[in-house]
């Protein structure tokens, strides 16, 4: 790879990675809010590498093991055969030409270019974050089981919830607290493929970067589906099924009000929804 293109690809690399993670909040669409140190340690290594390549001894075309043919250099080192020819060292027998056929090492693969893809996308154009696409694409989280003790509930009503809380509850809790109980959850809307006058408001969750997303849903009855990737909050009651406080009640909603909202800054996590003003 020629030098101006590798100082170029460390320079763009470099202020990608510092415009997703010091200048904006960009770098939460692929990783956890913790990795930003590390981006921007990452960012400013890149830079550094592109100034010190930049200001470094250009390459030469022929190297020691390769002289220039033709040319009297001083140095050149020549072996005398029995016939008197010289003869480069390097050269058995013109082995270097393989056959007659010599190699442009200068020549930048085309392949290489491809490399300026993701530094440019980190620019001008940053991929959207995971939504409704990838959580119609997979199961929905599994709520860790095994929780046996539930602290009683608020009076707040509505009372915040995180999705996850308001599933294990559902699920888990064996005194059935939020039986009747109107509930407060936000999300992003995802379609129900399986239902006509459902859908999911879901959350999706990073353990440590986006290929590691899980998705946790709450299924939604009673009011028509916005358009997916909506930020919605909504209000409702848990939609009786099977016993509540085991699997087999579902992690369902009779909504009665739904408002949009803005998305998160870090819409990666399960937080509780903030309770609109009165």
């Amino acid at each position: 790879m020629r030098r101006p293109l590798q100082v170029t690809l460390l320079v763009l690399s470099g202020l990608g990675l510092l415009h997703a993670s010091l200048f904006t909040d960009l770098f939460l669409r692929y990783v956890k809010e913790g990795m930003r140190p590390l981006l921007i340690a990452s960012g400013v290594l890149l830079l550094l590498l592109g100034v010190a390549e930049a200001w470094a001894t250009p390459a030469k075309t022929h190297g020691a093991d390769h002289p220039e043919r033709g040319h009297g250099h001083e140095g050149d080192v020549r072996e005398l055969g029995r016939g008197g020819d010289a003869q480069d060292p390097g050269d058995e027998g013109g082995a270097h030409d393989h056959g007659g056929h010599g190699h442009d090492h200068s020549t930048v693969p085309r392949v290489a270019w491809l490399l300026f893809l993701p530094a440019l996308s980190l620019l001008f154009y940053a991929p959207p974050a995971l939504g409704a696409y990838t959580a119609s694409r997979e199961a929905p989280k599994a709520v860790a089981s095994g929780q046996r003790h539930f602290d009683p509930l608020p009076a707040t009503s509505p009372l915040p919830m995180t999705l996850t809380d308001f599933t294990r509850r559902v699920q888990q809790d064996p005194s059935g607290a939020v039986r009747g109980r109107s509930v407060l959850l936000t999300g992003f809307v995802t379609p129900d493929k399986g239902g006509r006058d459902t859908w999911y408001l879901t959350r999706i969750i990073l353990s440590c970067c986006a290929a590691d997303a899980q998705s946790v849903k709450v299924r939604i009855h009673g009011t028509p589906a916005l358009p997916a990737n909506t930020w919605v909050s909504v209000t409702g009651a848990w939609h009786p099924g099977g016993t509540l406080g085991t699997a087999s009640a579902p992690a369902d909603l009779d909504a009665r009000a739904v408002r949009r909202i803005e998305r998160p800054i870090n819409g990666y996590t399960d937080d509780l929804p903030l309770v609109p003003s009165r």
